[in-house]
């Protein structure tokens, strides 16, 4: 699918950054599980925070990633969405993931907000300050959202929230959280969307996650207790919430799908460099024909993985219904990360077993995208549905 001319200086700008920004620290801040918020003024300056933000409220201005100046003013489309995220996940998945939840929070308060909300919320946040946190899971609602027990109580002019959300992305340095909460506890419809910030009374960051990959995102529980905010602060109608998650989170599966393909791009590229310089046998790996054969299957699984994540992404901007089409893309592209990463340590043999490779993290981090915002099987749950519709 051929990019526009734009998109492909977007694109380019952004590998750019990732190649020489993002990729030399990443091995070092997922040993010392530390976000680089070094990169993310960097993408700030190029105005990737702002992705999802409309022009109005500091969108994207192509101009600032030297498109032609008749290019300038671009409300970013999903195909542009999904080219980002790919081109910063072939840097560091971890910075991805936070610029992916972030977007996320920018899409729910653009989407769903009034004019007042946006205004005194998205301009600050499409600088990259504060970060944007989404606040849906709990410890016993992950796949299933609507068990949630988060609950926020109506008092006057005010909410009083309560409740435990688990897995945030962005949890620690987060300044904004789109929270989802039942106004009503016994009503599992009563799913309401707020926006929560950070430095609210009554609000705790819990637990830092040590986790598998992705190491260097951090991932926390929020604590809320008696936490206090204003009506103003509520983005959807009573009940009105769960809808807009699941329509926000539907975006959000090709941008989990771009990432998922990134990274599997860096894991070849890093395979195909290995296998021309390794020399077994008096020859370089790369003419061995089972090593031949890996890489080709980690290229069509690659392609087909890119290729099913951009018909989503132009289906998207066509308006058309992308329940199927962003399930799809994110099944088989985040199951391909998992195997084309794989099969990269096993190209490297021992060597990939070791953290002197960027093999092993990739490996590591790959398991994630088969999970977050929907886990595979939810993904064929959703897939298997539409096909029997």
């Amino acid at each position: 699918m051929e990019l526009s001319d734009e998109q492909r200086a977007i694109r380019d700008a952004v590998r750019e950054f990732a190649v020489e920004e993002i990729r030399p620290t990443a091995a070092e801040c997922d040993r010392d599980q530390r976000f680089p918020e070094e990169v993310w003024d960097g993408l700030a300056a190029l105005d990737v925070t702002s992705l999802t933000v409309p022009e109005a409220y500091g969108g994207l201005d192509v101009t600032s990633l030297t498109v032609p100046e008749a290019y300038g003013g671009l409300d970013v489309d999903r195909l542009t969405y999904s080219v980002v995220n790919e081109e910063v996940a072939y840097g560091a998945l971890s910075v991805a993931t936070a610029l992916s939840v972030h977007s996320l929070a920018t899409s729910c308060i653009a989407e769903f907000g009034d004019d007042d909300q946006k205004e005194r919320w998205l301009p600050d946040m499409a600088g990259g300050r504060p970060v944007g946190a989404f606040a849906l899971s709990e410890p016993q609602a992950g796949s299933n959202p609507a068990e949630m027990t988060t609950e926020a109580r109506r008092e006057g002019d005010e909410y009083v929230i309560n409740g435990k959300k688990q897995w945030i992305t962005n949890g620690e340095r987060s300044g904004v959280v789109v929270l989802f909460a039942k106004t009503d506890r016994e009503d599992p419809r009563s799913v309401t969307q707020f926006v929560v910030p950070k430095d609210a009374d009554g609000l705790e960051v819990g637990k830092k996650e040590d986790k598998l990959g992705l190491r260097a995102s951090d991932t926390t529980s929020l604590l809320f207790d008696d936490v206090r905010i204003p009506v103003e602060n509520r983005l959807t109608e009573e009940g009105k919430g769960l809808s807009a998650a699941f329509h926000i989170l539907t975006g959000g599966r090709i941008g989990i799908a771009s990432q998922a393909v990134g990274l599997a791009q860096s894991a070849l590229d890093e395979a195909v460099a290995y296998a021309r310089d390794r020399e077994q046998f008096g020859k370089p790996i790369a003419d061995i024909q089972t090593v031949r054969h890996k890489l080709a299957d980690m290229k069509t699984q690659l392609e087909a993985a890119r290729l099913l994540t951009r018909d989503a992404a132009q289906r998207d901007d066509r308006g058309e219904d992308v329940e199927l089409a962003a399930s799809m893309a994110k099944y088989f592209a985040s199951e391909a990360a998992v195997d084309v990463t794989n099969e990269a340590v096993q190209i490297h043999g021992g060597y990939g077993y070791t953290t002197d490779f960027d093999v092993e993290r990739l490996y590591r981090d790959s398991k994630i995208t088969t999970i977050y915002e929907g886990t595979s099987e939810i993904q064929k749950k959703v897939i298997a549905r539409n096909v029997l519709e």
